[in-house]
C-alpha cells in the first residue's frame, strides 16, 4: 500500500516503473485530499482504438495532434474488443498472467511466420502509418549490415539479393505499390533488420522531450524496443503520461502494455515520464538513455 501511494502521489518516476527508486512523500496533506479523490475507470469497454479506449487519468488531458500526424495514426490504432487475448502468429494464445502483461490487442494482422517480434512492430507502425499517406519515398529501413531497404525501390520492382553479408537489388518483378506487395516488403525487413540496426537507425532524445511515436529501444541479440502510442499531460503540473505497445518473441499480435506497477491506483496502463529512474515495462527494464526517435 505504501508503495502504491508513493507512487501516485510523489514525483513521478521515469514511466512510473520501478519501486526501488521511489523518493519521499513531501506532502501528507496532498496524499491525503488525493486518497479521498473520487476514481474514475480508466478504461472504456467499448472504445474501439487507442484514445477511445484508454481514458486519461483525472486530472489529465490528452495530446490533441494533426490529423495527418503519426501521432494521431497510433492514437486511432483499432483495437480487438476488451477481453481479447494476444496471438501468436501460428495462433496460439499468449497467457496475460493476472491481467498484468497487456491491456488491449490491437487489430492488425501479423501474418502466420515468426517475423514481426519487437523492432519489427515498430518499424511496422511506421511504415503503415507512412504507407497510408502515400509517403513511399520515406519507407526504408536498415538491414543489420548498413543495407538501407527502400520500399521506393522494391515498389518499381527490384528484390534483395543476399550472399553472406553482401547484399544488392536485383530487378524480379514489374512495378507494383500495391498493399499486398508492400506487405512482402516489410516481411524482407523483418528477415533482416531488427532492434540492433533500428536503434542505430533512430535519434537519440531526452526523456523531457518525449512525444507519441517515439520508441524505447535496446539494440542486441536479444533487444527490445516499445513505441509510445498516446500520451496526456496535466495541465496544471505539467507532467507527462503515455501509453506503450509492443510485440515481442516469437511474433505476436501488438498489444497496449499494462503498467506491472500501477495496481490499484488511478493511473491503470499509463506509465508517468520523467528522466530519473528506469523504466520497467512487464517483460523487459528500460533505461532513459534507450529513448530515440524517427
Amino acid at each position: 500500500m505504501l508503495q502504491t501511494v508513493i507512487f501516485i502521489f510523489s514525483t513521478l518516476i521515469f514511466f512510473g516503473c520501478t519501486t526501488d527508486s521511489l523518493k519521499p512523500i513531501k506532502s501528507p496533506e496532498l496524499i491525503a485530499a488525493a486518497v479521498a479523490a473520487p476514481s474514475k475507470p480508466l478504461i472504456d469497454t467499448q472504445g474501439t482504438t487507442i484514445q477511445t479506449r484508454f481514458l486519461p487519468p483525472p486530472g489529465f488531458e490528452r495530446m490533441q495532434l494533426p490529423a495527418n500526424s503519426f501521432g494521431s495514426y497510433l492514437q486511432n490504432l483499432p483495437l480487438k474488443p476488451h477481453g481479447t487475448a494476444v496471438h501468436y502468429y501460428n495462433g496460439d494464445v499468449k497467457l496475460n498472467h493476472e491481467d498484468k502483461i497487456y491491456a488491449a490487442v490491437v487489430k492488425m494482422e501479423i501474418g502466420n511466420e515468426n517475423l514481426q517480434q519487437c523492432a519489427d512492430a515498430v518499424m511496422r507502425l511506421r511504415a503503415e502509418y507512412l504507407y497510408a499517406q502515400q509517403r513511399y519515398d520515406d519507407i526504408h529501413f536498415n538491414f543489420t549490415n548498413g543495407f538501407d531497404a527502400q520500399f521506393s525501390k522494391w515498389q518499381q520492382g527490384y528484390r534483395v539479393a543476399v550472399s553472406g553479408n553482401k547484399t544488392t537489388w536485383v530487378k524480379k518483378a514489374p512495378a507494383d505499390a500495391s498493399y499486398p506487395v508492400f506487405r512482402k516488403y516489410l516481411n524482407q525487413v523483418f528477415t533482416y533488420a531488427g532492434t540492433a540496426s533500428l536503434s542505430k537507425e533512430l535519434h537519440s532524445i531526452l526523456l523531457n522531450d518525449l512525444k507519441i511515436g517515439d520508441v524505447l529501444i535496446q539494440g542486441g541479440h536479444p533487444g527490445h524496443a516499445v513505441i509510445v502510442v498516446d500520451m496526456a499531460v496535466n495541465p496544471s503540473t505539467g507532467e507527462k503520461i503515455c501509453l506503450l505497445a509492443q510485440s515481442y518473441m516469437p511474433a505476436q499480435e501488438i498489444q497496449i502494455l499494462q503498467n506491472p506497477n500501477n495496481n490499484n491506483t488511478q493511473f491503470g496502463a499509463w506509465y508517468a515520464v520523467n528522466d530519473t529512474s528506469p523504466c520497467q515495462t512487464p517483460e523487459w527494464n528500460f533505461t532513459p538513455k534507450d529513448a530515440k526517435r524517427f
